[in-house]
């Protein structure tokens, strides 16, 4: 009999392993497919290697003023030219990726996490708590992202961990949601009822079965929420309310050069382009990760 157990348990292990190894085989041909995800992803992966060797990237001290260099047009010695200080905009921008992937990871890491857990027991225990939660993320799901996130800046202070703050209690509420409706979903399958019936305390089926049937939602969602954070970060640098000067951040970059627009377009222009172009790589690597974690499109 332990024989047979242990040869049982080898086969279930076995059969677990190749279930995996083929979830990730159609999952990199679906991604092979995509050739907008391709570019998504390679904008992604460059952006964190430009942001993990940016001191051998640089060319210049990112806070270094020359008062004398001010205001130079893109060339040789200055990349992208100097800003109205005479900092080179170049390095700027490269330190700047680090600034922005902070932002981004750690509002993702806060508001994530924050929403799935308050979705999901919402949605599993119902009633009166249930009633209360929802109704404050609507609340505030009934301002935009952008205007919330500027309400709470104002009230916390300009700074990048106040900024975070901000951007993570504006974002909570869509991924509470999400993992509310999921939950309702499955909270009375027969799966679940086995699982209680079983013995199941109401935590343990929150954590360890209903919280993973809500990630796969999550994860497209967060995917496709990175451009907006970070498109949300840097207005809030824009208006002074996110990083403060002399902070390598692109939308304070941007606010920067507005004066000199007009004559000197690479100040505010350059930086600008480099939040066009991750925020596009974020919204085409959300896409392609949409399609990939799609039932429908693994038929195919």
């Amino acid at each position: 009999m332990t024989i047979t157990n242990a040869i049982d348990k080898h086969e279930a292990r076995r059969r677990r392993w190749e279930a995996r190894r083929r979830y990730l085989k159609d999952s990199y041909i679906l991604w092979r497919r995509n050739h907008l995800m391709i570019v998504g992803t390679a904008i992604i992966v460059f952006l964190l290697l430009v942001a993990a060797v940016a001191p051998l990237l640089a060319t210049h001290d990112p806070y270094e003023q020359i008062l004398p260099d001010r205001l130079l047009a893109p060339a040789t010695e200055h990349y992208f030219g100097t800003d109205g200080l005479g900092r080179d905009i170049y390095s700027r921008v490269v330190y700047g990726s680090r600034v922005t992937l902070t932002i981004a990871f750690l509002v993702a890491a806060i508001s994530t996490p924050l929403g799935l857990v308050i979705g999901v027991f919402a949605g599993y225990i119902g009633g009166a708590i249930d009633e209360i939660l929802m109704r404050l993320s609507d609340v505030f799901l009934a301002f935009p992202k952008l205007i919330l996130a500027i309400a709470f800046a104002a009230a916390l202070g300009p700074g990048v961990e106040n900024a975070i703050v901000a951007i993570s209690v504006a974002n909570w509420p869509s991924y509470a949601r999400l993992a509310r409706a999921e939950t309702l979903s499955v909270r009375n399958n027969d799966y679940i009822q086995v699982i209680r019936s079983m013995g199941a305390s109401n935590l343990r089926i929150m954590v360890g079965h209903i919280t993973p049937m809500c990630l796969s939602s999550i994860i497209v969602r967060l995917s496709l929420d990175m451009g907006t954070i970070i498109l949300t970060a840097a207005g809030l640098g824009f208006l002074g309310l996110g990083a403060q000067p002399p902070v390598p951040e692109w939308g304070l970059m941007v606010s920067d050069g507005r004066q000199f627009l007009v004559d000197q377009w690479w100040v505010s222009t350059l930086p600008g382009f480099a939040i066009l172009i991750v925020v596009m790589g974020f919204n085409l690597m959300g896409d392609g990760i949409r399609d990939i974690l799609d039932p429908h499109q693994r038929q195919n």
